[in-house]
């Protein structure tokens, strides 16, 4: 049954530059393209071509050492230019290059409901497109050899100059629902779709068919997908759900009813940094260079594959991460300034009231990076739970995995919080406490530990 949950708890960073409806560019301007491994949790991969040799798009580049039937596959036909290693010549990005041709792998055009769950968890493998499918617990790539409970699509972004879905998608109404009906077979349960309440609903979600359809309403993270299965179906110890991107969902779609591997994305180009903030066709993994030319003012930038607050810092020459809908572009913080916290901070925000701004809600600010303080000692108090609206303890959960109390993580609910659902305790805490690592050591502990 659908549900319409108004939420109160939480904090909508008002940052200037957010992307103005307008598309521009194509795929062809794409120089190069990255698949990397590092975008995953719990993943060693393995090449599964050498450099120098030639794909097409659907063509295996490389898999997971610990479950091989799980492909990555290229989203373009091109050559592999380079596969880039770190320290202890771990492997961070195979680089493609592409050649205009647009040659891809064929794959079965048929009805998922027709063809059977075995059959589709085997296209997805095989094309590569099971890895945009995500799992709860743990946030890693979902395990085909499992039936989750539930799969969960939030249908709206609410995250920082976060791009718009109801424009992105608009006009791609079948393909949407062929993704669906794709998630339909993979699972025993109900397909969960939330929308933004706060606007009437899209044609896109309204005309949606075999999906339970749910309304968020508040402020940031009302749009993250796990606050939505905290208020509509709660993770369980030993239970599993998976969840998928809205725009990701489409390539699955149009593998099914185009038989290819179709990578192309809509991504938004935002930030105070950027002169005409505004939405980009291009391809997953795209190198950003030829986005960012001549649209980025100044040369002391941080620029983010993402939002502000779970985002990848990447270079100007970068690549976007395999589940970015957006590039975001701030100033760098590494400046000083005069009286710092003492001053007014009329131009300042706060997720308190520590500057007068709080008079001025409906003002936006240019912020950079500076967290404007030093890291000290964790105090209990109702500041994390003011951001964060899921029945957890967020404080006491943090405390928890810092101490490796494997029993109290779980009390806790460890298991129904990743990264991006605490993103807003770390940007409101006091003590700049490093909430999303400590969680993330803490999910790979429990993943190490209990599985």
């Amino acid at each position: 049954m659908s549900q319409k949950v108004k939420l109160r708890k939480g904090l909508n960073i008002p940052l200037k530059g957010k992307a103005e409806k307008v598309f521009e560019q194509s795929t062809s301007a794409v120089k190069s393209i990255a698949l990397k491994p590092t975008d995953f949790n719990m993943l060693t991969p393995k090449p599964a071509i050498a450099e120098g040799d030639k794909v097409k798009a659907g063509d295996a580049v490389f898999f997971d050492k610990n479950h091989p039937e799980v492909k990555f596959t290229s989203p373009v036909s091109g050559t592999l230019k380079q596969i880039v290693r770190g320290d202890r010549r771990r492997i961070l990005a195979f680089v493609i290059e592409p050649d205009g041709q647009n040659e891809s792998v064929k794959f079965e055009v048929a009805n998922p409901a027709k063809m059977g769950r075995e059959k589709v968890v085997e296209t997805l493998l095989n094309a590569g497109a099971w890895p945009l499918i995500k799992q709860r617990p743990y946030d890693i790539i979902a395990n085909p050899s499992q039936t989750p409970k539930a799969i969960f699509v939030s249908g709206f972004d609410s995250a920082p100059l976060a791009p718009d879905y109801d424009f992105i998608l608009s006009g791609q109404e079948s393909d949407f629902q062929m993704g669906i009906d794709v998630l339909k077979v993979l699972t025993n349960g109900q397909v969960h779709l939330s929308y933004n309440g706060a606007y009437p609903m899209s044609k896109i979600y309204s005309s949606v068919k075999g999906a339970e359809i749910h309304e968020f309403e508040g402020p940031h993270p009302a749009g993250n997908v796990g606050v939505q299965i905290n208020h509509i179906d709660p993770i369980n110890k030993g239970e599993i759900v998976w969840t998928i991107n809205p725009q990701d969902l489409l390539i699955i779609g149009r593998l099914f009813s185009k038989g290819v591997f179709d990578a192309t994305k809509v991504i938004a180009l935002t930030g105070s940094q950027v002169k005409a903030p505004k939405y980009y066709r291009t391809v997953l993994g795209a190198n950003v260079a030829s986005i960012l030319a001549g649209n980025v003012e100044g040369d002391n930038n941080r620029i983010i594959s993402g939002n502000v607050l779970t985002g990848t810092q990447i270079d100007a020459n970068g690549y976007l991460g395999f589940f970015s809908n957006q590039i975001t572009v701030i100033p760098e913080g590494n400046d000083y300034e005069f009286m710092g916290w003492a001053a007014p901070g009329f131009n300042k925000f706060s997720a308190g009231r520590t500057f007068f701004s709080w008079l001025m809600p409906k003002k936006e600010y240019e912020m950079n990076t500076n967290t404007h303080g030093e890291p000290r000692a964790i105090v209990v108090s109702n500041q994390y739970d003011s951001v964060l609206p899921m029945d957890i303890y967020p404080e006491f959960l943090v405390k928890a995995i810092m101490a490796q109390d494997i029993d109290k993580m779980e009390q806790l609910g460890i298991y129904e919080v990743i990264e991006e659902d605490l993103a807003l305790c770390e940007f409101a805490c006091t003590s700049k406490i490093q909430v999303q690592k400590i969680l993330r050591n803490g999910l790979n502990l429990m993943y190490t530990e209990v599985g």
